[in-house]
């Protein structure tokens, strides 16, 4: 996976420094150069990262030593000695990854290679404010024993992903108003700090699974992109010269809320909106109006009979839809792609993407780059894994601002 560039991979910025003073930046730009680029020798590491081979050689002695790198088995060339490569260690570190939806909790423990050790999950049709923070409080404890006793001191912090707005549009999900306002009043970070000792970072949930894209699927090719994940309500992210941006609210990317009309005027002319006809939750409601198993959504029966009526019926509407929200973020936005993945099995995921790309032939392209329409490669665990990321790049990333603005 090792870059070809002269001057090193644009990918991996910042540079290392040769200065004295910068050990701890230096060490994280390395760990950086092998997340993106997977296994190295140290003399690749050095022409990424412009350090010294001498440089390398102590970071690299230094991080084996605190366990976060390992050496794999020798590579033979055809002249020369052979090259040893170094891969981040699995046990180096690790973080819990809490994601908060609509029709589900899902908590992981997530592994410095980004791989997922642990998984714990709950459905619910809405989750309930007063019993939720009671069953994470004894997952995360769950979560810490899963650990050896030896590794516990490597957990680094807690990241939580959850909709901005978790009571919203309770009509179109039939829920109580009251049950609903509970969540605007709950600070959801502040409430997992109190259970405990650990870092606990906050981030709207479909950024999060951004997040994962950018960092372990797609977004270490692509620069620019629009993130799509489709879930209970669909719901997006903003990636720009590779850097998550969030916006003056932590909003930026809520494709959901984008118009499918013109407003004329008045409340009751208003156009609906992305979310209301392209979100999971229109798929359950045919199949359930069909007497069928809204649970399908999720699994590969929703192309077979008898539910594949109902999801090709789901497909006309929510892929004219979205073609027309990439359609107008084009035109603001310059985008290299389009990234879609969801909560769904990867067969509806395709046939989506299909139906979209088809879609956007009927659009006007003149004035316009039309970008790519790529399928997400995290997939339903998207939300929890980028939360699970977020202590990881603050304590090992050279510059927490290259992915991550979250202080906006």
């Amino acid at each position: 996976m090792s870059g070809s560039h002269a001057g090193g991979d644009a990918r991996l910025r910042p540079r290392g420094s040769n200065h004295a003073g910068m050990r701890q930046f230096n060490e994280r730009v390395v760990l950086q150069a092998i997340r993106l680029h997977g296994s190295l020798p140290k003399a690749e590491i050095a022409r990424l990262t412009h350090l010294t081979a001498q440089t390398v050689q102590i970071i690299i002695a230094r991080l084996e030593a605190d366990g976060l790198v390992r050496k794999l088995d020798p590579v033979r060339g055809k002249v020369g000695q052979p090259s040893v490569p170094m891969a981040l260690n699995p046990d180096g570190a690790f973080s819990i990854g809490i994601k908060i939806g609509r029709r589900s909790m899902d908590m992981l423990l997530v592994d410095f290679a980004g791989q997922v050790r642990e998984r714990l999950s709950l459905g619910y049709a809405f989750p309930d404010s007063e019993t939720l923070f009671g069953e994470i409080d004894v997952r995360l404890a769950q979560l810490r024993k899963s650990l050896p006793a030896t590794l516990r001191e490597r957990l680094h912090g807690v990241g939580v992903a959850a909709p901005l707005s978790l009571g919203g549009w309770q009509e179109l999900l039939g829920i109580a108003p009251e049950q609903a306002a509970k969540w605007a009043a709950i600070d959801i970070r502040e409430r997992v700090s109190t259970m405990t000792d650990l870092p606990v970072e906050f981030v709207k949930d479909t950024a999060a699974a951004c997040v994962a894209e950018l960092v372990a699927g797609r977004g270490r090719s692509i620069r620019s992109f629009l993130y799509v994940f489709v879930d209970t309500f669909i719901g997006g992210g903003l990636v720009l010269d590779s850097h998550l941006r969030g916006g003056v609210h932590g909003n930026a990317g809520a494709v959901g809320s984008m118009p499918l009309g013109l407003g004329r005027g008045d409340a009751r002319s208003r156009p609906p909106q992305l979310l209301s006809v392209a979100s999971l939750f229109n798929l359950e409601s045919l199949y359930l109006a069909r007497g069928l198993d809204a649970a399908a959504a999720v699994d590969a029966r929703a192309l077979q009979p008898p539910w594949l009526a109902a999801t090709e019926a789901w497909l006309r509407d929510a892929a004219p839809a979205i073609a027309l929200t990439i359609n107008t973020a084009a035109a603001l936005l310059d985008l290299e792609g389009v990234i879609i993945d969801g909560s769904f099995d990867a067969s509806l995921r395709e046939r989506l993407i299909a139906s979209v790309a088809a879609a956007l032939d009927g659009h006007s392209w003149e004035g316009l780059e039309r970008p790519a329409v790529l399928p997400g490669t995290i997939g339903s665990d998207a939300r929890a894994i980028g939360g699970a990321l977020l202590p990881l790049y603050a304590n090992f990333a050279p510059d927490r601002d290259l992915f991550l603005k979250l202080e906006a």
